[in-house]
């Protein structure tokens, strides 16, 4: 107003002399000197706006636009800073201290990640409606610092696995975008992260009641974490990586037991009659379980466990597709190398090898000059890629060994110089049998075949008889006969009756056999995968580390000629692909010692001397 009436002097008078202030500036200066700068005045001015903004903060309606008028008052007269800024500052940092408090002590965790997103837009809708550009940086670092940067640990350790375990993907994403801004906030979340991976998995691993969902449970697991990394933490390499460090430490906490399930858990998906998944989702499967065996280090372990499985399943016919089985294998060869998967191609060799054999033999028989009854098939398996099988001398019928001793010929006379080993305990027969219902064929193992073959010179046996008769070892005998007399299709009687079989027991033919089909198979009991054929399994595993050890031992002393045991036990540790004690380096380097391809230096009894 002062201005406008005093026009005519500003625009004449005081253009003229140049050091004169205009009659706006003088006006502002005294204004600020006289009023805004009157302590009283000022502290009320001040006071008053702190109040509206923190009624405001609690949630009641306020006149923005006053607010914004003397806000901006201020700005012009340059006393913002330093009169209003600091105040404002020191009782924000106080109220949302405060409330960070009480926000850990009653809320859970998913609401106050809510509440301090919701805070930190409100406090940016302030900047934009009423305070200066300039209080931006440090108004929204006092609330992230006072609602989160205190309360890190606390709000990890109170919530982090609960939204891990509920799966709570929108909370999780907005922790990981709040702690983002948090100086040290990633590095934390990382950790708390990386612990509850080790210490669910650690569970799933180490709790042996677990163990037959163990593989499905790691894998839901590892897609669950997979989930959330991707849709959570934003693709973080940190993330990911602390992930599969995670995985790696805790699955091999318990030796052995992992890789072993991991080959049954393939077995029983790439066995036929599984029918659960289409050749893609097999794929999948397949997939997702080399992710898994990845993290394995005694790899040596599945392959011994997953080439018996996989015996059975060539021998018995019972692989789902060919396909699946190669796809398997070649993902195992690209992962370990050719040289872990040699023993099982040479498996898939064999079978294709017998298939030609077979059919050269079946010409070669029609040339002879008595034509046989029994129609015969053999599989030829190479001792060292096949599991190995405990021989059992059992007593055939003649027929039987007159076709042997005729294949053997025939074999022979092609590849001189191999030797034939005949394994009763894979063998199986189509047998036709007569009812009193008619004709059935019963398909069954060479065990069986040899039992019932009996019945056909006598009425009744007992297992005593039998025993002698066959010449089966007498558990396989006991498990043979109840396949016979006490499963579902029961081909023979059993005197007297029960589940199991006796010493004793009598057996006779069942005459009165019924069944809705013309071939019946008839299944041997399985023994249960007994623990020492577990035990056996990891000690054959055991005793080709010991033979790989001694290879690595020699190979590098011959390399080196002279070692400390300090850089040969290092130089052990980077060439041998599975986890060995330092106490078993030491026996097989002294086991060397022993046979005299190394030698201890007389002087230095830590050195090492390789021997020509």
């Amino acid at each position: 107003m002062i201005r406008s009436i005093f026009l005519f002097l500003d625009r004449t008078y005081v253009l003229q002399n140049s050091l004169l202030p205009s009659i706006w500036d003088t006006g502002l200066e005294l204004f600020r000197t006289h009023i805004v700068s009157d302590a009283a005045i000022q502290k009320r001015t001040v006071e008053g706006i702190l109040e509206q903004i923190e009624l405001e903060r609690n949630g009641e309606t306020v006149d923005r636009s006053l607010l914004r008028s003397l806000l901006g008052m201020l700005s012009d007269l340059q006393v913002y800073k330093d009169c209003f800024e600091e105040r404002f500052l020191t009782e924000t940092n106080r109220l949302y201290a405060a409330e960070g408090q009480r926000l850990m002590q009653e809320r859970d965790v998913p609401e106050c990640l809510h509440h301090v997103a919701r805070r930190l837009e409100e406090e940016n809708d302030r900047i934009v409606s009423y305070l200066d550009q300039s209080t931006q940086k440090p108004l929204i670092c006092c609330v992230e610092k006072q609602l989160l940067g205190e309360h890190m640990n606390a709000i990890l350790q109170k919530g982090l696995s609960n939204l891990l375990n509920e799966n709570r993907v929108t909370e999780l994403a907005l922790l990981y975008q709040l702690f983002s801004k948090v100086k040290g906030g990633l590095p934390t979340l990382l950790q708390f992260w990386r612990d509850y991976i080790k210490s669910f998995g650690g569970e799933i691993v180490c709790t042996p009641e677990k163990d037959k969902d163990m593989v499905q449970e790691l894998l839901d697991f590892k897609d669950k974490m997979d989930n959330v990394v991707q849709s959570c933490f934003a693709r973080n390499e940190a993330f990911i990586n602390a992930m599969k460090e995670a995985f790696e430490t805790f699955i091999n906490k318990r030796p052995n037991k992992p890789a072993e399930l991991i080959a049954k858990y393939v077995d029983s998906k790439l066995r036929a009659g599984n029918k659960e998944a289409t050749e893609e989702e097999l794929e999948r499967i397949l997939d997702k379980i080399m992710i898994i065996f990845r993290f394995i280090h005694g790899k040596d372990v599945f392959e011994a466990f997953y080439k018996k499985d996989l015996a059975k399943r060539l021998l018995v016919g019972k692989s789902a597709s060919v396909d699946a089985e190669k796809s398997m294998l070649s993902k195992l060869k690209h992962e370990c190398g050719a040289a872990f998967t040699s023993k099982l191609e040479g498996m898939f060799k064999d079978m294709e090898l017998s298939k030609d054999i077979m059919i050269q033999f079946k010409q070669y028989m029609q040339n002879q000059s008595e034509p046989s009854m029994i129609e015969l098939t053999v599989n030829i398996l190479t001792m060292g890629y096949w599991p190995s099988y405990t021989p059992m001398e059992v007593h055939l019928p003649s027929e039987m060994v007159k076709l042997q001793e005729v294949f053997k010929l025939f074999y022979l006379g092609k590849h001189s110089g191999r030797k034939l080993q005949w394994q009763p305990t894979l063998g199986h027969a189509v047998l036709k049998a007569e009812f009193k219902e008619g004709k059935k064929e019963l398909q069954v193992s060479l065990f069986q075949t040899l039992v019932l073959l009996m019945f056909n010179e006598g009425e009744e046996f007992s297992m005593e008889e039998i025993h002698a008769a066959t010449g089966i070892e007498e558990g396989e005998l006991k498990r043979t006969l109840q396949s016979l007399a006490c499963g579902k299709a029961r081909v023979l009687n059993k005197n007297p009756r029960g589940k199991d079989v006796e010493d004793g027991d009598r057996f006779n033919f069942n005459n009165d056999f019924k069944h809705k089909l013309f071939r019946i198979k008839i299944n041997q009991i399985q023994m249960k995968e007994t623990v020492e054929e577990q035990v056996s399994t990891t000690e054959r595993v055991f005793q080709d580390r010991q033979y790989q050890i001694d290879a690595a031992v020699v190979r590098i002393m011959k390399m080196r000629k002279t070692l400390s045991h300090n850089l040969l036990v290092s130089e052990l540790y980077n060439q041998l692909k599975f986890p060995v004690k330092p106490g078993d380096l030491k026996k097989r380097i002294e086991s060397l010692i022993d046979r005299d391809y190394m030698e201890r230096d007389k002087e230095t009894p830590n050195q090492y001397h390789y021997v020509a």
